[in-house]
């Protein structure tokens, strides 16, 4: 009875030895159930636990006697593996606190500072990664930080961010991945930290232009000084004598009592009015130098509306496609500049068809006095072609029209171009048909008495600047 009972046990033994495979699955149970349920996720060391568990049970099969030695093995890495789990699961899930520190606005294209501050509670130290969160069209430098805090430590970690597209965004989480003690385990966590950033184009070019302004070489920058037709006639004001003032500007008596040259400066006419009116509808969408023509017509938009804010004008802005946008009414002041940006920084570029009409007569009901109407889009078809023709030739007379359009850079190299192959001949000869037709474009909007700015999207803010001074030179409005 013995011996039968005996030979039942060592058949049993000898099944179990030849099945290592069971010992791999109750290895792998806890890996299923970390990762399931704790979010816990196993490293590349397992693989030399499973491989010692799997080497043991191999032994088994040549070897009944170690059978017992190769249960223990298992049962110290199950052990092991349990108590580092654990650990990474009690500490990485209390014992950390992340702060994010960052502008609230930023400019397009300009490198913004941001800050991660991250505090370990616990008493263990904590090592792993961590990465904070990146909006879409926006590069970083470093992408990730490596992570060592000790027992109730603290430590900051710095990035750079450069933004690639205007508008409003949100930076949401924070996500921090911890290893455990023996590198069995790495814990992955999303910690919530909200902040907004609004991106805005680079106003850079304002400081510019008030830098050179204030030292005579707008010339630079592209801006030609436009003689005045006429003299302003209402004394303003006295101020020190610069190279480019009128002789007969010098006030005597003062440069006698100053003992400098001193001129009188005259009021220039104000209280006029520019409005611009921004399409965003398909014919904006192009790029040019990774910006959308939307984005470089802002650009040169603001620009002009800083000039013309600086000349005492009231400047308005209307950005339009399928439906009206947003509506800034005609002020002046320093404060208008910030109310245009405001409306015209998360203006994107639509796949409809731009609504002239509406934004015509939206314009006609809000703004009855006489201004200068500055319509920035695009022509591309017969159809937008005749809207824009139609509605700005007919509010000459009650406004001064104002037409910016855009230029293809490629279609214009495609044109003056032409390589020897023939698909090529055939491009330059439909791309000079379409600028042919382009051209009579302007030439009829030319003959309705509307003014033009026909110039490449990055060349685009010298032209419209040079524009708008040669109306108020000219006392068009």
């Amino acid at each position: 009875m013995n011996e039968s009972v005996l030979s039942v046990l060592q058949e049993d033994v000898g099944n179990y030895s030849q099945l290592p495979w069971l010992t791999l699955i109750v290895l792998s149970l806890p890996l299923v159930f970390a990762a399931w349920r704790l979010k816990i996720y196993p490293t590349i060391w397992w693989i030399l636990v499973l491989s010692a568990s799997l080497l043991t049970s191999v032994i088994t099969i040549f070897q009944l006697n170690f059978l017992v030695v190769a249960a223990g093995i298992d049962l110290g890495l199950i052990g092991l593996a349990s108590v580092d789990l654990l650990w990474v699961y009690l500490n990485a899930n209390r014992g950390i606190s992340v702060t994010r520190s960052i502008a609230r606005t930023c400019s397009l294209g300009v490198p913004l500072d941001s800050e991660l501050t991250l505090e370990n509670r616990c008493s263990m130290t904590l090592r792993g990664f961590v990465r904070d969160d990146l909006p879409d069209h926006f590069e970083c430098s470093p992408t990730e930080h490596r992570l060592r805090l000790p027992p109730l430590g603290r430590m900051t970690v710095r990035r750079k961010l450069i933004p690639g597209r205007r508008g409003a965004f949100e930076l949401q989480n924070v996500y921090l991945q911890f290893f455990s003690p023996l590198r069995l385990w790495n814990r992955q966590l999303c910690i919530p930290v909200r902040n907004q950033l609004n991106v805005y184009p680079d106003m850079k070019q304002l400081s510019d232009y008030a830098l050179l302004a204030r030292t005579n070489r707008l010339s630079l920058i592209g801006v030609r000084k436009t003689r005045r037709i006429g003299q302003d006639s209402e004394f303003e004001r006295l101020r020190d004598y610069s190279r480019d003032d009128n002789y007969r500007h010098i006030d005597w008596r003062s440069t006698a009592r100053r003992r400098k040259l001193t001129v009188r400066q005259f009021q220039n006419d104000q209280s006029q009015r520019v409005i611009f009116l921004l399409d965003c509808g398909r014919m904006m969408t192009n790029e040019r130098d990774g910006y959308t023509l939307l984005d470089h017509a802002l650009n040169s938009m603001l620009m002009m509306a800083y000039v013309a804010l600086t000349q005492g004008d009231a400047v308005g802005m209307l950005c339009f496609s399928d439906t009206i946008h947003s509506f800034i009414p005609p002020r002046g002041g320093s404060s208008q500049m910030n109310r245009l940006i405001q409306a015209g920084f998360d203006q994107f570029p639509r796949l409809v068809e731009s609504r002239y009409d509406q934004a015509f007569l939206y314009l006609s009901t809000h703004c009855k006095r006489r201004s200068l109407v500055v319509l920035a889009t695009n022509v591309i078809d017969e159809v937008n072609a005749g809207a824009v023709v139609d509605y700005l030739g007919n509010i000459n007379g009650q406004h001064l029209p104002l037409g910016v359009l855009l230029r293809d850079r490629e279609m214009f190299d495609a044109a003056d171009s032409p390589d020897e192959d023939p698909f090529q001949m055939y491009r330059a000869a439909a791309a000079a048909d379409i600028l042919l037709w382009r051209d009579q474009v302007v030439k009829d909007l030319t003959h309705r008495g509307v003014l033009i700015v026909d110039a490449f999207p990055d060349e685009l803010t010298a032209p419209l600047v040079n524009q708008y001074l040669e109306v108020k030179a000219k006392h068009l409005l």
